[in-house]
């Protein structure tokens, strides 16, 4: 009877390069050569969303890794060298930066370290939301912010967040590059000194080890050398209640930024472009008329004297016209109100709950005994609390200049359109023609002000005048702006001025008066950046090198095949501080599995067991009982848990139609004797592979733990011992099979039913997977046979 049962197949239109299952739910992340990221459910392979490439995050993705609570999917894409954090209910990035390196392994973990500090720490509720009020929703109207933080009763900061328990992302990349990023969001750690790009990586659960495989090559040289670094990163460990607040503190202030940002798009959205008409036909104005008067004495004869010159009187009735003086009217009413309302409930709620979390920051800073060697620094965050309240300030102008703007604009229209009805004869109601001197001099003082003819400005903006202020503040540009707030008889303006030492006081943040908010929005996000920069400095700078060992040389021309998963891989054993490594060494053609097995607790003194595995013949039809017993050379291999090895194994005898083979390999058939894998003594001075005949090699006869992948030419496994599943995917890229691995295939009824409670037992209620009976209704062609499906179901991620 067939081991494990097939319950999903698929040809897929595009070559499939990464795959990665959920820890949590029914559900594999693929990664093709389009630059396409797609969900797919366990039954039937039905695919549950997909999120094309696109210029602003990229099309070129090198890496998956899922967060271990299974809600957020990570993926690097090395064209833009950016990291995407994507909602797994839906295709949308929630949260993304920028790294310095392409990435070409991701690895997300969760601490299982536990203290009474901790605990303490886990339990206690957040006091900010005690203290402060929750951040608003951010309206559905405006394109780019739909996606995140905008639907009601929902929560998306702690989306990102997840769970207060501290996990962490650790990226690898060429040229030596590792990070670790707390919650997938803020960077904790730049590990320096490992040599070659990152093939493989793995922090221990208890933040006391971080190995790294990587590849080494010569540019003089066709061969690179595959090297294991193992690297001590006890600061972490030691430090980790201290950790955790701090990284905590990190991703509140880096989902707040994100927050104040996104409020500042939706603002620049809700300023239109209609509002700059009053200044481009008054500057077409001036280039047509004849008049040697200016545009500022042609309209304060019409407010005086009731007339206008034949040429103004043309620009208001047939450019402008009533109609569309009143729609400019309402457009830049409508427009004022939704940037005043953005910049009081969203700018203004995002930047003080930043400045509370500067603010607890700093006051962590200051207790030295505990955070001082983690590189917290309060000089720094106090120079970021000093550039938040310089924003506050910049929002607070804008809101100034919304008010004065919208009141000088309510009266000049009242005023404007009167005269026009005039202009046209039509009758005026008598609550428009009402007009006191109070309303006649605040329309003089707006002419004044603002239509002056300015042709220094021709160059900068295209237009003579700066009637609408407002649009200036919101451009993401670094030039000063074109019309700064009038500071002139400002006494507090002048008593700052006429008093250095006040001037001067930490206590009063800086004020730039001739800066548009994005400037000092980009220049808080700046000094923010840097001194929550240096921890992740100081704490790699005490990550050192504890042991680095090189495994084997690889060549290129070895295999023409694309790599999918490149062994090595590693594994770490969260019932003990053991720490495996599992690569293949190419011997005579058969590539042999070895297996390297290191206490990640320093304090043991236990040496390196190390033990090369090879598979002997256990297919009945497959050669005659004097061939050699090494049958078959491993494809592909991962830890399918604490006690198990999944492999993928082709038959090494030359003949035509060579089975592939699906197997589980238990460890406990290895690990016999632990006494003769202390026998091998490794020589520093050579290669693993130079020194192969000397590792103890044992010949494994599978019993039941297989099945032949009839039809397929598999190459590569992707399994989830949590979720007891395994997908297969061929060498061509683009045929795949799902297993179940606990069950074998035997189509009884009584065994589905069976399945199918234990199922329903385990898995939570919207993650349960389609009916056994559909599961069992797949396809054992072969993939020559098999269509190519360019259109696939969507599905839901509630069944």
């Amino acid at each position: 009877m067939p081991a494990f049962r097939q319950v999903g197949e698929k040809q897929l239109p595009q070559e499939v390069v990464f795959m990665a299952w959920s820890p949590k739910r029914d559900l594999i992340a693929l990664a093709n050569r389009a630059g396409e990221v797609l969900l797919h459910r366990l039954a039937n392979f039905q695919r549950v969303w997909s999120l094309p490439p696109n210029e602003n995050t990229g099309k070129e993705v090198t890496a998956l890794a899922w967060r271990p609570d299974g809600k957020i999917l990570a993926f690097g894409l090395t064209d833009t060298k950016r990291i995407i954090l994507c909602d797994v209910e839906k295709p949308e990035s929630l949260h993304s930066f920028s790294i310095d390196s392409s990435v070409t392994y991701m690895h997300w973990m969760d601490v299982t370290e536990e203290s009474s500090v901790l605990t303490s720490f886990y339990n206690a509720e957040d006091e900010s939301n005690l203290l402060l009020p929750k951040l608003p929703a951010l309206p559905k109207n405006y394109s780019t912010t739909a996606k995140i933080f905008s639907e009601e009763k929902s929560d998306e900061i702690m989306k990102l967040l997840g769970d207060v328990r501290l996990n962490a992302l650790v990226l690898g990349g060429s040229s030596g590059f590792i990070e670790i990023y707390a919650y997938g969001m803020f960077k904790i750690a730049t590990v320096t000194g490992v040599a070659g790009s990152c093939r493989g990586l793995c922090l221990s659960s208890d933040l006391k080890s971080l190995s790294v495989i990587t590849e080494i090559r010569d540019s003089s040289e066709r061969e690179a050398e595959i090297t294991y670094f193992q690297l001590d990163t006890s600061l972490l460990s030691s430090y980790l209640p201290e950790v955790t607040q701090m990284a905590r503190k990190f991703t509140h202030i880096s989902t707040l930024l994100q927050y104040i940002k996104l409020s500042l798009t939706c603002m620049c959205e809700a300023w239109e472009e209609i509002l700059m008409q009053m200044d481009s036909r008054l500057t077409k104005f001036v280039q047509e008329k004849n008049t040697t008067t200016s545009v500022q004495d042609e309209f304060m004869q019409l407010l005086l004297w009731g007339k206008a010159s034949l040429e103004l009187q043309a620009l208001l009735m047939n450019q402008l016209t009533v109609k569309g003086l009143k729609k400019l009217g309402q457009s830049i009413e409508s427009s004022y109100s939704s940037i005043q309302k953005l910049v009081i409930s969203h700018l203004q709620s995002g930047s003080e709950a930043l400045l509370y979390h500067l603010s607890e920051l700093k006051g962590m800073a200051l207790w030295k005994q505990k955070y001082e060697s983690l590189g917290l620094d309060a000089s720094g965050i106090e120079e970021a609390v000093t550039a938040v309240g310089s924003f506050i300030l910049k929002a607070n102008e804008l809101l100034q200049v919304i008010d004065s703007s919208m009141k000088n604009f309510k009266a000049f229209f009242r005023w404007l359109y009167v005269a026009m009805l005039r202009m046209s004869e039509d009758h005026v109601l008598p609550e428009l023609n009402k007009m006191t001197q109070k309303d006649i001099t605040f329309v003089a003082d707006f002419l004044t002000e603002h239509f002056n003819e300015a042709p220094e400005l021709y160059n900068r903006k295209g237009k003579y005048f700066n009637v609408e202020r407002v649009g200036q503040y919101l451009k993401d540009e670094d030039d000063d702006l074109v019309s700064p707030p009038n500071t002139e008889g400002n006494q507090w303006f002048d008593f700052l001025k006429n008093s250095t030492h006040l001037k001067e006081s930490p206590l009063l943040f800086p004020y730039y008066p001739e800066k548009s908010l994005h400037f000092v929005k980009r220049q808080m996000e700046g000094v923010i950046d840097q001194c929550l920069q240096k921890p992740a400095v100081v704490i790699g700078k005490s990550v050192h090198q504890a042991l680095c060992m090189s495994l084997y040389k690889t060549s290129e021309s070895e295999d023409s095949t694309p790599q999918l998963f490149k062994l090595p891989f590693l594994w770490n054993d969260k019932t003990s501080n053991i720490h495996y490594v599992l690569f293949t060494i190419l011997e005579n053609s058969i590539s042999k599995i070895h297996i390297l097995r290191r206490h990640t607790d320093t304090s043991r003194s236990v040496s390196n067991g190390i033990i090369a595995v090879e598979f002997g013949n256990f297919l009945n039809n497959s050669i005659n009982e004097s061939s050699d017993s090494r049958c078959y050379s491993c494809l592909d291999a991962h830890f399918y848990d604490d006690e198990t090895v999944t492999v993928v194994l082709k038959e090494s005898v030359e003949q035509e139609g060579k089975e592939t083979v699906l197997a589980q390999l238990p460890l406990s058939s290895v690990y016999t004797d632990e006494d003769q894998d202390r026998e091998f003594i490794w020589d520093s001075t050579k290669r693993l592979d130079e020194q192969s005949d000397e590792i103890t090699t044992r010949t494994v006869f599978l019993e039941n733990q297989w099945r032949v992948l009839e039809n397929m030419k598999a190459q590569y496994v992707a399994v989830n011992g949590i979720r007891k599943v395994s997908c297969v995917l061929s060498s061509n890229l683009r045929h795949v099979r799902v297993f179940e691995m606990d069950v074998e295939d035997d189509g009884e009824v009584e065994e589905e039913e069976e399945e199918e409670t234990t199922q329903i037992a385990a898995g939570e209620p919207d993650e349960l997977n389609q009916s056994a009976d559909n599961q069992d209704n797949v396809c054992d062609a072969s993939a020559e046979e098999l269509p190519d499906e360019t259109e696939e179901h969507e599905s839901s991620l509630d069944p």
